[in-house]
């Protein structure tokens, strides 16, 4: 064996630099991060070949003193800790101090700076060079603040340049980077430039609609209109954002952002907490998009447990599953028909302010365009939640609930049905009169979509697709209400698990039984089953035990038994909906519309699917070229 010697200071920067710098955009988003721990509100970035020829950052930051510039590009120093207990409390974004070193290890970098704090009339100017990496301090004429110039990436290191991919991939990656970032801080206005073209410019936003203004420029306006605005507070967190409504979704999980405490994250938690709240609503197959904002006390997440701090490690991971969950579980099904209406008007006011925060001459249309998987119209579908109204206790005793059952008698319609539908088309007319979201019924077409109007427009419902949701939810509320009943196993079911699962099984004995399920330890290494929910007595119990117990050592809490439940409901609900083809009297289909907006998550069937689709007049009348 060789004898051990000491790495070469360029030699540990360049290893360090495999873990930080992957490609161009890996260098800009450390930058940008020093950028704005430093306090600036002005980023520009300037672009040339991809990032792999030049990627320059300027910024108004605090600066760095003319002393410690040189030690600005020397391993472990940073500004942001100093002891343990920093380490614990992190509210930086950078905090390891090794970004420049490593940058510097495989590029040319020149690091030029002001203090806000130094009399000194003119900028230094830092460079590294040789072996060694010495430091060489020079004046320049700078303003306060920053410069980092990237220049030359990987020159030094050819097979690593060789993993680089096309110009337009490279770049496609540092704009992501800049999406990012400009939707972590709505305070700074960010410029960027890519070989002399300014392709986005971005101010500062401060009030409401600013804000919004710009998640629609970077995420695309369709994401606004078809999106929840999401802010609730407990148990020490705050999380608000926007989340897309069920029946707009992408096929990849391209449009997906969550930040916790302003820094971007990719957490298996966070995602499996999502996924939840969205799986009883989801078209199979697709990704919803969101932006959420998680705040929460900076002790009670590690974020020093990656190299390029894309994860974290929560201290409670389950309080932090649990309140993602319901909160967005609860925010999927409060949204009504007339709130997404309003939210749409909202959006359009927006998109009418100053075009001071739209894109530069080299994009015309955002960071990224989406797509719904409902078509072309404006898929508003709304989820509203009434509790006490869904039609199985009403207000009074009543219910007018959709009876599906088939009608015997003649097809004809009666006086009743005449007067109703008069009566409908009366309020429709009145110009002082309350119209519900989703208006009143007009028509039926081809015996599957029922036809209704509002006084904005035409609103198009899938009625067997309406009713299956309408269904599904009642019966699971009448389920919940009787809660869980258990089944004892004829013959106790015997399973050998690992050690974990069988130390969990012991230890979570009473969250298990209020799953439904008695579980028994009884050997090192196994367990026996001897009760399970009645409605999953024919299911794999063994398949079923396994992944709860799965779920539980991950996340630290299960949903399987519910998830296995609703699965069945869901497939009673279906067969017990109206089916196409059966005509249905202007009575039947105004019940089915009020129950629309009585019920949670009506804008989906159980499938995912949407049930209902809305056109305004507006774009009925584009259609027509009406006023054109």
């Amino acid at each position: 064996m060789p004898r051990i010697n000491r790495l070469s200071q360029r030699l540990a920067n360049q290893i360090a630099a495999g873990e930080v710098v992957e490609r161009p955009a890996s260098v800009i988003k450390e930058v940008l991060e020093n950028s704005l721990d430093a306090g600036a509100t002005r980023l520009d970035i300037d672009v040339e070949q991809g990032g792999i020829k030049l990627m320059r950052v300027r910024d108004n930051g605090g600066g760095i003193y003319r002393d410690d510039l040189a030690l600005a590009l020397s391993r472990h120093a940073t500004s942001k800790i100093a002891d343990l207990d920093d380490l614990e409390n992190i509210a930086s974004l950078g905090f390891r101090g090794e970004a420049l070193a490593s940058i510097s290890s495989v590029s040319r970098l020149s690091l030029l700076s002001k203090s806000v704090d130094e009399d000194d009339s003119a900028g230094w100017k830092v460079e590294t060079e040789g072996q060694g990496m010495e430091a060489r301090v020079e004046p320049v004429a700078h303003p306060q603040g920053t410069t980092v110039e990237v220049r030359d990436l990987f020159f030094n290191t050819p097979a690593r340049k060789k993993f680089l991919k096309t110009e337009k991939t490279e770049f496609s990656r540092i704009e992501e980077v800049v999406k990012r970032m400009a939707l972590s801080r709505f305070d700074v206005q960010f410029t960027l430039q890519h070989n002399q073209r300014v392709i986005h410019q971005l101010r500062a936003a401060a009030s409401e609609v600013e804000i919004q203004r710009r998640v629609s420029l970077v995420c695309g306006p369709a994401f606004v209109e078809n999106s929840v605005y999401v802010d609730v507070e407990g148990a020490g967190l705050r999380l608000w954002g926007w989340v897309s409504l069920p029946t707009f979704s992408r096929s990849q999980a391209d449009l997906q952002y969550f930040y916790v405490n302003g820094r971007i994250i990719r957490d298996k938690l966070v995602t499996h907490a999502v996924k939840q709240a969205y799986r009883d609503v989801l078209f199979h197959g697709r990704h919803p998009a969101y932006v959420l904002y998680l705040e929460l006390a900076p002790s009670a997440v590690d974020v020093n447990v990656h190299p390029t701090k894309h994860e974290v490690r929560f201290r409670d991971s389950r309080l932090v599953h649990d309140f993602l969950f319901s909160s967005l579980h609860k925010a999927l099904a409060d949204v009504r028909p007339a709130a997404q209406m309003a939210g749409q008007q909202a959006v359009a006011e927006s998109s009418a302010y100053g075009a001071g925060f739209g894109t530069g001459n080299g994009a015309s249309s955002g960071f990224g365009e989406l797509a719904s998987p409902a078509g072309n119209a404006s898929n508003l579908q709304g989820s509203p939640v009434s509790q006490g109204s869904l039609g199985l206790a009403r207000q009074g005793g009543e219910s007018s609930g959709f009876n599906y059952m088939p009608r015997s008698g003649s097809l004809q319609p009666g006086r009743n049905e005449v007067q109703d539908h008069l009566a409908g088309l009366a309020a429709l007319n009145a110009d002082d009169a309350e119209i519900p979201p989703l208006g009143y019924a007009i028509a039926q077409l081809h015996g599957i979509y029922i036809l209704a109007q509002n006084k904005e427009g035409l609103i198009i419902v899938d009625m067997h697709a309406a009713h299956e949701r309408i269904t599904y939810e009642r019966m699971k509320i009448a389920c919940a209400n009787e809660e869980l009943k258990m089944q004892p196993l004829l013959v106790p079911l015997s399973i050998a698990v690992s050690q974990s699962e069988a130390d969990c099984t012991e230890e979570q004995s009473a969250m298990l039984l209020s799953l439904g399920l008695e579980i028994e330890r009884v050997a090192e290494e196994s367990i026996v089953v001897r009760q399970v929910p009645s409605l999953l007595k024919d299911s794999n119990v063994e398949q079923l035990v396994r992944d709860v117990l799965s779920d539980i050592l991950e996340y630290g809490s299960s949903d399987r038994i519910l998830a296995h439940q609703n699965e069945l409901l869901s497939t009673m609900a279906c067969h017990g909906s109206v089916r196409a083809n059966r005509h249905l009297t202007i009575p039947e289909m105004n019940a089915l519309l009020r129950d629309m907006e009585a019920t949670e998550r009506s804008g989906q069937c159980n499938h995912g699917r949407p049930t209902w689709v809305y056109q305004s007049l507006s774009e009925l009348d584009k259609l027509f070229l009406r006023g054109q």
